[in-house]
């Protein structure tokens, strides 16, 4: 038995635990593994590298991923699905590990129904996959922004500030919701709901009428104003570029800038923003991205070891099951009503 392990879309805290889990496993079943080197790039340039215990020895601790990554969409590319099928012969692989989010995945599924022996692991740190209560990395990215928010607490409290922070979560408030919480946002503002700027000033407002004369506002990346035109979903975004990658999606950021400027234009109080952009990413995971990416990456070899495939990997409760890859596909998981309306109280 032959596998290959790929690691696709944006890097994140956990990768390197899932990989040494699989290789760890793999070895002691007798299979042979390569890495493929910068996601689906790599089977389109046949870029690999060796997949041995020594390769995976001290990186349980590291952040980003040993593979390398890259977004390239190989439907995207001329002959993409077959350069791919010329790859897996050429190496004699039996089995694929894709380990990624929706866009990684979806190519996965698409591989799994032209006939690829597919087990996908679910990789983001927007925790925005389906099927899964949560991915790897979520937990760090909160972490990172929950002790971020905790810092610029003391700061605006000292020079009467309002405070902006903007955090990763292009359809999904996840990581909005859950650092706005545990750091104690006033202001938390999701892309699930758009929201009227007027909204969030009169909140401003009424705390400093009371004598809180600094406010602590989270807004996820992909957040959109109550005004937006729902007829063009590009627009309906602050966007940093309007090119696009190669799955189709512009790069956003910037709306936590646009709404300081909203912010104090309106009520005259001073306003900051701060970006935290890829330290969201980056760094040492947490225990728990370290316990779930090993869970995963053990569960994957099992579902190999018993022949399983067009699968996908999954935490629901405390148990690691697995789904049929098809259900990941082009579906988003946004937050659910009854954390929905968590949010709803720190901004209506």
């Amino acid at each position: 038995m032959k596998i290959g392990v790929l690691t696709g879309g944006g890097d994140c805290p956990g990768l390197n635990a899932v990989i040494r889990a699989i290789v760890r496993k793999s070895l002691k079943l007798g299979y042979d593994l390569i890495g493929i080197r910068n996601g689906y790039k790599g089977m389109l340039e046949n870029d690999v590298m060796p997949l041995t215990r020594n390769d995976v020895s001290g990186i349980l601790h590291k952040g980003g991923t040993i593979l390398g990554t890259s977004r390239t969409n190989p439907y995207k590319v001329e002959d993409g699905e077959k350069r791919i099928f010329h790859f897996i012969a050429e190496h004699d692989l039996d089995v694929l590990i894709p380990i990624g989010g929706e866009d990684t995945l979806g190519v996965a599924s698409k591989l799994a129904g032209s006939g690829v022996n597919v087990i996908g692991i679910p990789k983001t740190i927007d925790n925005d996959l389906m099927g899964t209560d949560f991915t790897f990395g979520f937990d760090t990215a909160v972490n990172i922004a929950m002790e971020a928010i905790d810092r610029l607490h003391t700061t605006a409290e000292s020079h009467n500030r309002v405070m902006v922070v903007e955090v990763m979560g292009r359809h999904a408030g996840w990581i909005a919701l859950y650092a706005g919480l545990a750091g104690g946002a006033d202001v938390i503002l999701v892309p699930e709901h758009p929201f009227n700027v007027d909204d969030v000033c009169e909140q401003i407002k009424a705390r400093h009428e009371v004598g809180k004369n600094f406010s602590i506002i989270v807004v996820a990346e992909g957040a959109k104003f109550e005004t937006a035109s729902e007829d063009d979903a590009d627009g309906s975004y602050v966007l940093s570029s309007v090119q696009k990658d190669a799955f189709g999606h512009v790069r956003l950021g910037g709306i936590g800038a646009v709404l300081a400027d909203e912010i104090e234009k309106r009520l005259g109080y001073e306003t900051r923003s701060t970006i935290l952009g890829h330290i969201q990413r980056g760094g040492t995971p947490t225990a728990f991205d370290r316990v779930l990416g090993t869970r995963y990456g053990l569960h994957a070899i099992s579902l190999v070891e018993q022949g399983t495939f067009g699968r996908m990997v999954a935490l629901q409760g405390n148990s690691i099951i697995d789904i049929d890859i098809k259900k990941v596909s082009g579906a988003i998981k946004t937050l659910d009503p009854d954390l929905a309306h968590i949010a709803d109280v720190f901004y209506d």
